[in-house]
This record gives C-alpha cells, structure tokens and sequence, in this order.
C-alpha cells in the first residue's frame, strides 16, 4: 500500500492525478523536515462529515476538513477527512475549481499534522499563506 492512499465513500471520486498528488504532498511534508509513512485522505458525504464531527470533536456544524494524527512522532501517520459537498459549495463561493479547493483542504489537513494550527486569526492567516504557497508550488510538480 502506497504512503498516502486515497478511500470515496458516496460521493463521486474526485481525486484526480493521484500520483502527482503523492508527489506534492511528500514534497510538502519534505519541506517541514518530516516524512509521510502513512497518510489517508477520505472524501465524504456531508452526513458523514457532519456525523464524524460531531462524534469526535462535539461540533455540531458542517466542516470540509477533519484531521487526525495517527502517531505523533517524526513521521507523519494520520486520516484527513474530507467533505465532499462543502468543498464544493466553497469552490462556487470562492470561485475556483473543484480540484483548487479540494487540493487546498488536503493541504491544510496536512499542515495540521505537520503541526500547524489555525485556533487564532494570526495563525489562520499563517496558515492561509502557507497553503497558498502549497498550491503554487502544485503547479510546478510534474504530471
């Protein structure tokens, strides 16, 4: 099993050019000194999501991103849930492709595991500046 594989569960499959998509990410997590050993990424219904936060993180709202470490170590190890129907409304809102925002939710759940937070507006901000970079740079990795 590759490094970071990719699960759909009731949505349509929108994870295009997986392995490109490999390469980035292992390029991001390279960029913070760590190595990915075992990353998934799941793309959900909005029930799902909204079952999923509410079970493990007692939030009652809808949300297109959910992280989880796995181990907390060296090596980056977790699950990033992904909301199928949020990223999408967020893309028609923010006006960009369905691919854009979707690469920017998974990037984002990876900062996370990278040790990123965004609790405050300073780190929001940090944070928003570091996925910008992340999805310039995906334009310079290689189909």
């Amino acid at each position: 099993m590759p490094a970071i594989h990719f699960t759909v569960r009731g949505v349509p499959d929108a994870f295009r050019e997986r392995a490109r998509l490999r390469r980035w990410l292992h390029e991001v997590a390279r960029d913070h000194g760590r190595t990915i050993v075992d990353l998934g990424y799941v793309l959900l219904t909005e029930e799902e999501m909204l079952r999923c936060n509410r079970a493990y993180l007692g939030h009652d709202d809808h949300t297109d991103v959910i992280t989880f470490p796995l181990e907390d170590g060296p090596e980056v190890q977790g699950e990033v849930l992904l909301g199928h129907a949020r990223i999408k409304e967020n893309a028609a809102i923010y006006k960009v492709a369905m691919q854009q925002e979707l690469r920017r939710v998974m990037v984002h759940g990876l900062l996370h595991l990278l040790g990123h937070a965004d609790k405050t507006p300073a780190q929001r901000t940090a944070m928003r500046a570091l996925e910008d970079k992340y999805l310039a740079r995906w334009a310079r990795i290689s189909a």
